[in-house]
Formats: C-alpha cells, sequence, structure tokens
C-alpha cells in the first residue's frame, strides 16, 4: 500500500532527467526519470530500502535517512519542508483520535490593522484549508458576486471544487484545483487537514479525490480571473506566513500588467455598477 512519502519520492523522481544530475544516459527504460538505483546511490542507502520506502513497506525512515533522500533530490526548503510533513505523517506522528478541535478563525488585531493599512490594496487572510477569515474592501469588490463570499463560513477550496462558477472565474481552473489540493498537505494539522478532506470529497467528486496523491508542489504562476465586469485580470501573488500558532497566511494579490491595473481603477470608480451587473 502506497503512502504519501513514497508516493512523493517517487513522482520527484520521476520529474529528474539523469543528465541533470551528472549521470550517464543509460538508453531507453520503461518509467521516466531517476533511476531508482541512482537515487538510492546518491543517497547512500540501499536499492531495496528506498523500494521499501516507496511502495510504503517501510514506513518509518529515520529523520537522517530523509535528509538524505532531500539532498539525493535536489530539493528546494518548500520541498524539504514538505518531505519531512509527510515522513510525519506516514510514520503515524501526526495521528490522532476523534475529530480534531477546528482551525483557529480569529484573525488578531495586529493582522486586522495590517489590513487596513493596504487599502486600497487587494488582500485577503486565509488558512491553508482555503477559509477566508478577513479581507480587504478591495478584494470585496474583486470577489463580488461569484459565490465565494455570499457564503457565511467563505472557503476557497470548497468554492473551487463545488461552485460551478469557479471554472468560469478561474480561466486557468486546473492550475487553481491542483494548488488548492496541495495546500491541504500543509496544515493547519495533519489531522484537521484529513477531516476536511473526507468531508469534501463526497462533494467535490473524482476532480478532487485524483488529486489527493499529486505529492508535488503546483508551478507558482500568476492568477488569471474572468471578472463579470472587467473581464480578464491577472495577478502576481504575494504570500505572508503569519506565526506557527496563527496557521494562516496573509495573501496580497498584485497586478500582473498595466491592463489589469488600469481595470482595477475602473472598478474602484463605479462599484456600482458592478453589483447591478451582478443582480
Amino acid at each position: 500500500m502506497s503512502t504519501p512519502l513514497g508516493d512523493f519520492i517517487r513522482a520527484k523522481r520521476d520529474t529528474i532527467q539523469p543528465e541533470s544530475f551528472g549521470l550517464p544516459d543509460r538508453g531507453r527504460r520503461r518509467s521516466p526519470g531517476l533511476r531508482r538505483s541512482d537515487l538510492a546511490a546518491r543517497a547512500r542507502i540501499s536499492v531495496e530500502y528506498l523500494t521499501r520506502i516507496e511502495q510504503g513497506r517501510d514506513r518509518n525512515p529515520s529523520p537522517a535517512v530523509v535528509n538524505a533522500l532531500a539532498d539525493a533530490l535536489s530539493l528546494d526548503v518548500a520541498e524539504r519542508n514538505h518531505l519531512r510533513h509527510l515522513a510525519k505523517i506516514t510514520g503515524g506522528g501526526c495521528a490522532g483520535r476523534g475529530r480534531p478541535a477546528p482551525p483557529n478563525r480569529q484573525v488578531r488585531p495586529t493582522v486586522l490593522e495590517t489590513l487596513r493599512l493596504l487599502e486600497p490594496g487587494i488582500a485577503f487572510v486565509t488558512n491553508r484549508l482555503g477559509d477566508v477569515l478577513a479581507y480587504t474592501r478591495e478584494f470585496e469588490l474583486l470577489m463580488r458576486g461569484i459565490g465565494l463570499l455570499e457564503s457565511g463560513t467563505p472557503n476557497l477550496t470548497r468554492y473551487v471544487f463545488t461552485n460551478p462558477h469557479a471554472r468560469t472565474f478561474f480561466p486557468d481552473w486546473d492550475q487553481v484545483a491542483d494548488e488548492r489540493a496541495f495546500e491541504l498537505w500543509l496544515g493547519p494539522s495533519a489531522e484537521t487537514s484529513e477531516w476536511f478532506r473526507a468531508e469534501l470529497a463526497p462533494l467535490a467528486g473524482k476532480e478532487f479525490t485524483r488529486r489527493l496523491n499529486r505529492h508535488l508542489p503546483p508551478p507558482h504562476v500568476p492568477l488569471r480571473v474572468n471578472h463579470p465586469i472587467a473581464h480578464e485580470l491577472r495577478w502576481q501573488r504575494e504570500k505572508l506566513e503569519l506565526p506557527k500558532n496563527d496557521a494562516q497566511e496573509l495573501v496580497v494579490l498584485l497586478p500582473a500588467d498595466d491592463a489589469t491595473a488600469r481595470a482595477v481603477e475602473r472598478l474602484r470608480r463605479e462599484p456600482d455598477r458592478i453589483l447591478r451587473a451582478v443582480i
């Protein structure tokens, strides 16, 4: 039976071309990427042990082995943190009993003040589950009428996978869906994420469940949206992780091009027009 740790290592290995590590081309093979034997040699572990890890037959590799695999795969900082998190999940280090406590939904006053100082910028506070916890007036202006903020407890992940308008609002829906599914591996806690995945899966269907075993981080690309009035807008996203106890992050959307910046200025001048269009 596969494990999140084994799935990640195998998926990452398949994306690596041997020549990028200075390894010789050994001709045709059945699967792409780095050979298991080459990864084992780079990590200085046996091929048999690596096979057991990838196949889920060894669920408790030592921190030294996990770090050696991270070095052997040349993981960046985010991927290394994710690898350690998956090792903890696989080894049962995050296991709990019963339904976990809900994630913290309180946004600290200083964070709310930061949002106020960001006006008239487009920013919001969220957690890895996708809960939208606080936002600027400009974020509300951008999202008004699409079906996200109309919920009493808006959640971006649930919106992406269950609201039919999401596929129109996000023209790169597959990219956004990959991002939302991957974020669930990162918290607020393993127990909370597991419960959220279990509750959402029956509603979201196969488009959600088939993404849950993809452990490679999606590429970081500009976010495109189809606004009901301004049409296509493109955004760069800057994310600021708040202290660990918050388990939240501050996300700021910045225009990715001049056309988007001009469109936002028009929206600011005509907020009532948007409301009429939505109605």
